[in-house]
Order: structure tokens, then C-alpha cells, then sequence
């Protein structure tokens, strides 16, 4: 696949989509089946402690489609384009069955990543920013600590079966109300090792972001 044909196509529903009724706030909707996630009341039945990172290995139209497919057993909170586009598929109060693991799933929410993990080109600036400012909402409003033992990808959950998000992914994505960094403790590959910079509300991201393809993210 080229750059360029990582494009992301529309969500089929798009046009009908409902907006207003999302917790994210710019986010569009587009509910997974009600069979492939469970209906909950967090935080107040189960608190939420964790964002699991996915990579989909699929486009973002086919991402969501999966998760409206009532065979499949499958469905995260968020869908990321590489174009910065957001869907919520299910619920923040809702769990999710994305991570493979009962006890993830029960205290995380899912966002899913457009792409596949050996084709970085889809890892665009946009994708990660408008992650990164989803991951930081979801931070703030649930109280989840700003580290990567809470901030994690799906390879990590134990007992994960699942390589994503792979080492290409640039792991710029925490943030939090205080000037303070995040010292390499908090990232175990040393591949991945860099220091993130916090500004208060919003990612600045990667000041110092010195992943191996070279890429860095200004604020």
C-alpha cells in the first residue's frame, strides 16, 4: 500500500450519523452492536483505570463496520483515523470487548487505530495528535495516572495474543494539568525511548520525540 492510498473512506453512515451523543465531544457516533460490548454504569459499577492503544489492521470504515457485525465479539470505545477523524462506538460507561483479557476490558477503554502495524504511513500527525487529545480527555475525566503502565498498547495486556501497536507506533500520546516529564522509566522498549512534555489541558507531544524513522511531532 502507498502513502497515498492510505486515505481513509468515509464511514457509509456518516451522513445519518447522530452527533451530540458522544463523550468525546467532536467525536461522530456509530454504535457497535449491542452483542459485542456489555452494557454497564462506569465508573460507578466498574472503575475505569486504563486506555488500551489498538492498531486495527483494517481501515476506519472497516473497523467500525466489524464492530456493527453481531458475529464478530468485538468492539473498542474509539475508532482513529489517519485523517484525525473520531467515531465512538461504544459507550465510555459501557465495556468494551477489545482487549482479550476480562479484567482490561472491565477497567479500560479501547481506541482503535486505523492502519496495520508494518505500514506506518498510516500513522499520520493528524492520527496522533487527535489521539492524543483523546487519550488526554479520557485521562482527565476518569482520572486514569498519565503513565505507560496505565496508558497502554493491546500487546501489553497479560496474556495478550496480539503484537499491536508494534513498534512503529510513536508513543507521543499522554498528557496532563502539570510541566513535568515523563522519564524513560515509564517506557520499558528502549526503541521507544523519549521524554513527553506536558502542558496543561493538551498534548504538546514529543518535544524530543526520537523514534527511529525519524519523525517528531512539533506542539
Amino acid at each position: 500500500m502507498t502513502a497515498s492510498a492510505a486515505a481513509p473512506a468515509a464511514l457509509p453512515w456518516d451522513a445519518g450519523t447522530v452527533r451530540g451523543e458522544v463523550d468525546f465531544p467532536g467525536a461522530a457516533l456509530a454504535p457497535a452492536d449491542g452483542s459485542n460490548f456489555t452494557a454497564a454504569r462506569r465508573p460507578f459499577s466498574h472503575p475505569i483505570e486504563y486506555v488500551v492503544i489498538h492498531v486495527a489492521q483494517e481501515t476506519y470504515a472497516d473497523t467500525a463496520a466489524i464492530f456493527r457485525n453481531a458475529s464478530r465479539d468485538v468492539a473498542a470505545h474509539y475508532v482513529v483515523a489517519s485523517d484525525g477523524r473520531i467515531t465512538q462506538c461504544v459507550r465510555d460507561a459501557d465495556i468494551g470487548w477489545h482487549a482479550g483479557n476480562r479484567s482490561f476490558n472491565t477497567r479500560g477503554i479501547g481506541i482503535e487505530h486505523e492502519g496495520r502495524v508494518d505500514e506506518p504511513e498510516w500513522f499520520t500527525e493528524a492520527m496522533y495528535r487527535r489521539s492524543a487529545a483523546l487519550t488526554a480527555h479520557l485521562c482527565r475525566t476518569y482520572g486514569i495516572p498519565r503513565t505507560r503502565s496505565r496508558i497502554i498498547g493491546h500487546n501489553e495486556v497479560p496474556g495478550a495474543t496480539h503484537t499491536d501497536p508494534g513498534p512503529l507506533w510513536d508513543w507521543c500520546l499522554l498528557s496532563g494539568a502539570r510541566q513535568r516529564p515523563l522519564t524513560e522509566a515509564n517506557f520499558p522498549d528502549p526503541i521507544l525511548r523519549r521524554e513527553i512534555f506536558i502542558r496543561s489541558g493538551e498534548i504538546t507531544a514529543a518535544v524530543s520525540c526520537s523514534v527511529r524513522r525519524g519523525r517528531s511531532i512539533a506542539p
